[in-house]
Order: structure tokens, then C-alpha cells, then sequence
């Protein structure tokens, strides 16, 4: 839990060292030698790293799942801590929570690809289970949230690592998406995480498979099935491209890729698309008159606000039940 904290605040051992006056072989050891700590230690500790004493006293690994992120190729080892970090207090934050409430918890589709044989053919099985209309989804976080995976947002501080998946209880599964997303890569981002989650959590994929790749694959298909989609993949232009991001909520340049993906377009056409967008200067940001409103994530919220009102407890006794000072949990779950 010392190192959960000092992550999630963006500390490596030498600075929590010297702001508690001690050595760095000190602070490293209570994390890795189980070397004895006072009390006096934990006050101090929870002074510094701004977490109430009660939070110390967690029992939890230390990981996530081994899911993948949703990032860029390049990300500094040092941002992806302070992520794992913040992302094990939320999965702990819901632990706490699930573990005084009765919530049913849905069992996900387990959709091994060596039995439907390809990311494609989960995505559209899925699809058939949960029983989605044809074309687009109009709100996807809803979706998510009525089969009962949570769906939580965090500033990661950088635009590098869009989401997470991971479970709590080990059996409630938890997407956590970077809170500035635009709705477009939010949406591809839940697609991408939720195929994680049904194809890769619990069927043990051979090493060499790219899993990364496999949950694009997914990703595009759910969002945008091929024999829904086709027709409007003809004769492309960015003006079109427009039209079409609005109607399937995904970024323009999700449509091009996915059009080549599904040879209605050649390599020779999606780089002219491509070239385009760099004269146009929207290859990193896409107009923003085209922008896809992002989705709100409720089910966590309500959870939250139904057992404070049924317990009666104030603001600041929600936070210390969750274990985080008041401002903390205010910015975290946005009350």
C-alpha cells in the first residue's frame, strides 16, 4: 500500500525519502523487506502522500490484471507507474464498495478466438449475445454498464495511454479510460478493453499471438460491422469521412483504416486519404465541429450515491469508507 500511494503520486523512493527525513534504503525496504514500521512512520507517510492512515491497512496486490493498455508505442515507464498506481486505488475503491453491497455480478462471454477463429467473429458473437441491433451503437458506455462492467475515468496526465482493463473481487470487470479522451477514441477505447476482457482474460493466449492487434481487430468490427458498414466505405473523401464519423462515432481516420481493413479501399488510396489529413493539419486533431460528444459513466456514481444515502453518511465519511481524503474522492468520482 506505501508503494500504491507513493506511485499514485508520482514519487520515486529518493523524494518520499527525503521529505520524511530518512534515507532512500529506508524507503525502499518497508516496500520490499517488510522491514518494520512504526506507527509514527504511517502518520507521517499518510501526511506526505495525502491518503488517511486507514489506507495503509489494505490488504491487496500490488498489479492489475494483465490486460493490455490502450497507448502509443513509446510511453514513459515512469507515467505507466503513476497510471498502475491510480488504477489500483480505483480497482481497491470498488472492492471496498462491492464487498458491503449486494450487486449480482454478470458473467462475461468468454469467446476463445481457437474456437470462433477470429477477433472479427468474437466481436460479432458478442454482438448476437447481448443482442445489439445492426449499425452503430449509439452509446456504448451504456451497454457496458448494463451488463455490468464498470467503467470509471482518470486524468492519466498524458495523452500517451488512453485506458485499462482490469477486475476487481476478480470477478467484476473494471474499464478505466483516460479522462481526457475526445468521444471518438473514448468509444474505440471501451471496444478495445472490452475485447481484452472476453477473449484474452480467462483463455490463457499462446505468447506469440498479438493481443494488442487482436483487440483492434475486435474494437473496429463491434463498432463497426463489416455488413453494416460497407456501403458507406465507397468512394471515400474527407468530406464524406466527415458525414460518416458522425453517424458511426469513431474517428475519421478509423473509418480509412477500417476501409482498407476490408479491401473497399487500396494501400495507394488510404495513404492519399492519409496525406490529406497531414495538409489539412487533422491528422492529430480532427475538426472540431466533428467532435463525438463523450460518453458519461453512471453505474460506479449511482453505486456510490445509493449506499451513501442509505447509510446517511456525509461527503467526507463516504471518502474515509473508501479510504481517501475528502478532496480526492471529490475529484476522483466528480462529486
Amino acid at each position: 500500500m506505501i508503494t500504491i500511494a507513493r506511485e499514485s503520486r508520482g514519487m520515486v523512493h529518493s523524494e518520499l525519502a527525503e521529505l520524511l527525513n530518512v534515507n532512500k534504503a529506508t524507503a525502499w525496504r518497508w516496500e520490499n523487506d517488510f522491514y518494520e514500521i512504526s506507527k509514527e512512520v504511517i502518520e507521517k507517510l499518510s501526511k506526505v502522500l495525502c491518503y488517511p492512515l486507514n489506507f495503509f491497512y489494505q490488504k491487496g496486490e500490488v498489479l492489475p490484471d494483465s490486460l493490455n493498455y490502450r497507448k502509443r508505442d513509446v510511453v514513459a515507464a515512469k507515467l505507466l507507474s503513476i497510471i498502475d498506481a491510480n488504477i489500483n486505488v480505483a480497482r481497491l475503491n470498488m472492492e471496498q464498495l462491492l464487498g458491503t453491497i449486494n450487486f449480482q455480478s454478470i458473467d462475461l462471454p468468454v469467446l476463445d478466438i481457437n474456437k470462433y477463429g477470429t477477433p472479427q467473429e468474437c466481436a460479432d458473437k458478442l454482438r448476437k449475445l447481448w443482442k445489439i441491433e445492426k449499425g452503430v451503437i449509439p452509446n456504448l458506455s451504456e451497454v457496458l454498464e448494463k451488463h455490468h462492467i464498470f467503467l470509471l475515468s482518470i486524468d492519466f496526465n498524458t495523452e500517451r495511454v488512453d485506458g485499462r482493463g482490469t477486475t476487481a473481487l476478480e470477478k467484476h470487470p473494471i474499464i478505466i479510460t483516460n479522462k481526457t479522451l475526445l468521444g471518438d477514441r473514448q468509444r474505440f477505447t471501451l471496444a478495445y478493453q472490452l475485447g481484452h476482457l472476453v477473449m484474452h482474460l480467462k483463455t490463457q493466449p499462446a505468447f506469440e499471438r498479438d493481443l494488442s492487434h487482436e483487440a483492434n481487430l475486435f474494437a473496429a468490427e463491434f463498432l463497426m460491422p463489416e455488413k453494416d458498414i460497407a456501403h458507406d466505405l465507397k468512394d471515400l473523401s474527407l468530406a464524406k469521412l466527415g458525414e460518416l464519423k458522425r453517424k458511426w462515432k469513431v474517428s475519421m481516420q478509423s473509418l480509412v483504416y477500417r476501409a482498407n481493413d476490408l479491401e473497399l479501399i487500396s494501400d495507394n488510396q488510404k495513404h492519399y486519404l492519409l496525406k490529406q489529413f497531414n495538409q489539412q493539419n487533422i491528422r492529430r486533431r480532427e475538426p472540431k465541429e466533428l467532435d463525438v460528444p463523450r460518453e458519461q459513466y453512471k453505474l460506479v456514481r449511482d453505486l456510490i450515491t445509493h449506499y451513501k444515502s442509505k447509510q446517511k453518511l456525509s461527503v467526507s465519511d463516504m471518502a474515509a469508507f473508501l479510504h481517501l481524503e475528502q478532496n480526492d474522492f471529490l475529484e476522483r468520482y466528480s462529486f
